[in-house]
């Protein structure tokens, strides 16, 4: 059986793991992200795929999914933007820390590729994903592969810029969606709604240390999932942002299908069923053309691997 290894690179944390053909993972494993020291994230990478390696015996290809600007060759990430690279050659430092052949993708376009060959997308040619995580990442499959543009840089859903001089964001400019539809923005409206309405908010604030400040992710998505009212709304106003972006989109692209994946949309319909509702409504033309099928992804954590390692084999074979 032939494996390869596909690792997932974020701010917090680096995910590994022996995936077969089929896209079912076999062994997985994790490290911590040295995030500031871009040698030291390097080292921990080669780690994580040497570990792996020994247990695999014999290994196809290497793939690491990275959250930032990949280059089209699979080689340099250009911009990493919770991590320290810049211009940083990537798979060759990875390369010769391992002994392996290795390449690179952007995280996005790796859980796409992921949804589209093994999870929800299956069957279709032309997706796009958006990933509802601390801040919304994407991917776009055309004509059943991956679409990456003239440079690379393609699908960063999550700097289109909605509100014009809204929300402060990361990147240096203002208003983009994932301040807006995402896990940061999800906790920031439940942190207001909590210090604005603190009596309506009392079972709410009971999950934390009592603050508005205490207030998690996970609080807020478990406080939905028992009915909580404020925290419903917050999910609701979330997934409106959620929707009026993928509208966007799709006015552009006209994809068949649209898959919703990420740790926030692991709360299913909560996270969904507004999105869907105010896409419908927002999308132009939504009474005279075929709408894409909203849909969440179905391989959760593993997706961003899964398409890391089989996106690695796919270019192994192009390069004979």
């Amino acid at each position: 059986m032939a494996l390869a290894i596909g690792v997932d690179i974020g701010g917090t944390k680096v995910a590994g793991g022996l995936v077969d053909e089929d896209g079912d993972v076999v062994l997985r494993m994790r490290r911590d992200t040295p995030s500031v020291d871009a040698a030291a994230t390097e080292a921990t990478i080669a780690e994580l795929v040497l570990a792996l390696a020994a247990e695999a015996g014999e290994v196809e290809a290497v793939g690491l999914g990275a959250a930032g600007f990949v280059d089209p060759t699979g080689s340099t990430v250009r911009f990493a933007p919770n991590l320290v690279w810049r211009e940083e050659p990537l798979r060759a430092r990875v390369e010769t820390l391992t002994g392996l052949p290795v390449s690179v993708e952007n995280d996005g376009n790796t859980a796409a590729w992921a949804e589209v060959r093994f999870g929800a997308g299956r069957g279709e040619s032309d997706v796009i994903v958006v990933g509802v995580g601390t801040g919304i990442a994407g991917g776009l499959v055309m004509f059943g592969r991956i679409y990456r543009g003239k440079w690379g840089t393609a699908g960063e859903w999550g700097h289109l810029r909605l509100v014009p001089d809204g929300r402060p964001c990361g990147c240096g400019r203002r208003g983009c969606w994932e301040q807006y539809a995402s896990g940061n923005a999800l906790v920031r409206e439940a942190r207001e709604r909590a210090a604005a309405l603190p009596e309506a908010a009392a079972a709410l604030l009971a999950r934390g240390d009592g603050t508005p400040a205490g207030l998690t992710g996970p609080m807020v998505t478990a406080a939905a999932q028992a009915g909580d009212p404020l925290a419903l709304a917050c999910f609701a106003e979330v997934g409106r942002w959620l929707g009026r972006g993928v509208a966007e989109i799709v006015a552009v692209l006209d994809p068949g299908l649209v898959v919703i994946g990420g740790g926030v949309s692991e709360a299913g319909e909560l996270l969904i069923a507004p999105a869907r509702e105010e896409f419908a409504s927002a999308v132009v033309g939504a009474a005279y053309r075929p709408l894409p099928e909203f849909v969440a992804a179905t391989l959760g954590n593993d997706a961003g691997l899964v398409g890391a390692a089989d996106l690695a084999r796919l270019r192994r074979a192009e390069r004979g």
